[in-house]
């Protein structure tokens, strides 16, 4: 068996690929630029720095990234290219992203707040296809983070990462949690791996400094100083800074709550909020100008139960749990049936998910080619009316109101706007009805069944009881069509 090479200089071939140029020499690897004739796009490899007396961590890490990387697919993660073993040389190459990591802009602190919250949902949404992967990055930082030209974001270095499906080496082979102080869950530092709302509480952290130019829990690098936050929360932003949105100080406290329990369950439901700020449930966190009380902290300094150590379900149970339902509702005249039993299909579907989100959704559909008017035959805006409409639809749910929110969306074609803000808030689940056949539905195509074929996750298509129909002297879609209101099918 040879042995690992030390070092590495430009000019050398290592299997095909030639070393142009260092790009950054970290604590735990080097970046180097490299080609390959077959390989026209950009390359960079990865390489341990791996010297007599290292850290032997930076073994274990690079063995966890070249276990993980591989197995990742989509735009929130690099491409990989090739994988060097151990025995020859250790390296990973993958695709060279243009421009620079998140890191670069903290010169410009802080940010608006509305760059900062579109920052958070493009990082939120990589989370949540990482979290889908079975993957907890555990490394969240801006320097971790780049955006491809087409806007999404990409996560990097995942030595420190836990895969649900494979061995974690770092949890094996040491007894110390590992990550980058400024950004470590309370959990991490008790040794938990496994827990995706880790990634959450450092994208809290993130969004906190780069909103306030100030770390939530300052720069400290000892244990002994990280660990104060198992019972010390932050200074609200709004004491910081006191033009801070409300909002944004509900959202950011809410990632950065001790107990896991009281975060957002999963990165998607972060980023629908970070989406729809006016429809975030304001709490008391959103109102805060101090921080907790001293009986609160020595509670929690002496409350055991915060400090044990708790064992999380696999990744994929943690998400299914906390999916994000969105339910298409008919406001229209003669619906009453159909709605109830979308109602009671929704109750069936959130009364085993506690943890579940609806998003309650109208489409107020538009002429191709008229000019519509926003208010209605006495004056009163639609859109209000039928938010209102759609809260009084929901309220038999009795859902906490941070697990419901409600969306009127104007389009030509309900179909599509449906699918389009499922896309986009990344809906778990879709629900919506479907009406008897009537004549307009045989010319125009069923609604449900568009949503049904293209839609990126579950859907179920709900039927009302034909006793309903008996009698009926006009089909439900005819009826549709010349109120200009969209059917729900």
């Amino acid at each position: 068996m040879k042995m690992v090479k030390p070092s590495l200089e430009s000019g050398a071939i290592i299997d095909g690929f030639r070393i142009e140029e260092c790009v950054h020499k970290g604590g735990m690897a080097t970046l180097w630029r490299v080609s390959r004739p077959d390989a026209p796009r950009p390359l960079l490899m990865k390489v341990p720095n791996i010297a007599e007396g290292g850290d032997p961590a930076t073994i274990v890490s690079f063995e966890m990234e070249q276990m993980i990387l591989p197995r990742l697919s989509g735009v929130h993660v690099p491409k990989i290219v090739a994988v060097g073993d151990f025995a020859e040389q250790p390296y990973i190459v993958m695709e060279g992203l243009p421009g620079k990591s998140l890191f670069h802009r903290l010169a410009e602190l802080p940010l608006s707040y509305a760059e900062v919250a579109g920052i958070g949902v493009k990082i939120a949404v990589a989370l949540d296809d990482l979290h889908r992967q079975h993957v907890v990055h555990l490394d969240v930082k801006p320097s971790n983070i780049m955006f491809r030209s087409t806007g999404e974001a990409v996560l990097l270095d995942f030595g420190l990462s836990h895969h649900d499906q494979l061995p974690d080496l770092m949890q094996e082979e040491y007894r110390v949690p590992f990550g980058t102080a400024p950004y470590m869950s309370p959990e991490q530092l008790l040794g938990i791996r496994n827990d995706r709302r880790s990634d959450l509480f450092a994208l809290g952290v993130l969004l906190y400094f780069f909103s306030t130019k100030m770390r939530p829990f300052g720069e400290s690098e000892s244990m002994s100083g990280m660990r104060r936050r198992l019972w010390r929360d932050p200074v609200p932003p709004r004491r910081l800074r006191p033009d801070y949105p409300a909002w944004l100080q509900e959202i950011v406290l809410r990632c950065l709550e001790i107990e896991p329990a009281w975060r957002y369950p999963t990165a998607s439901q972060l980023a629908f909020d970070l989406s729809h700020p006016d429809q975030i449930k304001l709490t008391k966190r959103s109102e805060r100008q101090q921080r907790d009380p001293l009986t609160t902290v020595l509670r929690r300094r002496f409350n055991k139960e915060i400090t044990r150590s708790i064992v999380e379900p696999a990744l994929a149970t943690q998400i299914a749990s906390a999916p994000i339902v969105a339910v298409a509702v008919d406001l229209m005249e003669g619906s009453v049936s159909l709605n109830d039993e979308l109602r009671t299909a929704a109750a069936r579907i959130l009364a085993t998910l506690p943890s579940a989100r609806l998003a309650c959704l109208n489409v107020l559909k538009l002429g191709r080619v008229t000019l519509d008017s926003t208010l209605d035959e006495q004056g009163r805006s639609k859109q209000i009316d039928r938010l209102v409409a759609l809260r009084h639809w929901a309220e038999p749910l009795k859902l906490e109101q941070h697990r419901l929110t409600a969306h009127v969306l104007e389009a030509v074609d309900p179909a599509n706007a449906i699918l389009e803000f499922a896309r986009a808030n990344r809906i778990d689940h879709i629900l919506l009805g479907a009406r008897q056949n009537s004549l307009l539905r045989s010319l125009l195509g069923s609604v449900s069944a568009k949503v049904a074929a293209e839609a990126p996750c579950t859907v179920t298509v709900v039927r009302p009881a034909r006793s309903a129909e008996v009698g009926s002297e006009s089909s439900p879609d005819e009826a549709a069509a010349a109120s200009g209101q969209a059917p729900s099918e």
